[in-house]
């Protein structure tokens, strides 16, 4: 399993250093089925070189593998996506992207260890491989929000369309991004903090 970077490893970039008035550092989880667009999403926001693990697909997942949607796709995640963008100037995500195989989700536990929150990337043509990682997100008590990521095939439904469909609380937040585009993956970053900031405001105090 090879670790790939878009450069050589030549030992720590200026600009991968955490700045000096970063005060918090908070885990996020990039989750969601094969083929969502995990992988596109921690690069297209990190503001670091992304670590990947990514592996060519082989014989071995045909039949095994729903790959529905995503005929073209030919490298896929093994063990995990690594990012990192500052929300402001103390505040940092570290971003792990899962893989979506699901003879892969076992590596998913200790991915899900330390994580304040996930982004669940969903694709409206395959709604039913979200249920598992939903279902994960909610036995382990993280919380997430909802990203209908961008396909040009992909049907379009209402928001409480797929609230129903997925059986989500009223309070989770369901937002439209394209996980090829900083600024709309920033975006759900921010819807996901924000509903975090929320739940930790409603807490009673002990």
């Amino acid at each position: 399993m090879d670790f790939k970077s878009s450069d050589p490893i030549t030992g720590p970039r200026t600009e991968d250093r955490l700045p000096q008035t970063t005060q918090a550092a908070v885990k996020i989880v990039i989750v969601g089925g094969f083929g969502v667009g995990k992988t596109t999403m921690v690069g297209s926001v990190s503001e670091i070189r992304p670590l990947t693990t990514e592996e060519t697909m082989t014989q071995a997942g045909i039949g095994v593998d729903d790959n529905y949607g995503s005929d073209s796709k030919t490298a896929t995640t093994v063990a995990m996506d690594f990012g990192r963008i500052s929300i402001t100037d103390q505040l940092v995500l570290y971003l792990f992207g899962t893989p979506g195989q699901e003879r892969f989700w076992f590596l998913w536990n200790g991915l899900f260890e330390g994580a304040l929150g996930a982004v669940v990337l969903i694709d409206t043509r395959r709604l039913e491989v979200s249920f598992d990682v939903i279902g994960r997100l909610e036995e382990r008590g993280v919380p997430f929000v909802i990203a209908v990521n961008s396909f040009p095939d992909a049907p379009r439904y209402p928001v409480e369309d797929l609230r129903a469909a997925l059986d989500l609380a009223p309070e989770i937040p369901i937002v439209e991004c394209d996980a090829r585009r900083r600024a709309s993956s920033r975006d759900t970053l921010m819807t996901l903090m924000r509903f975090l900031h929320s739940l930790e405001m409603t807490k009673t105090p002990v």
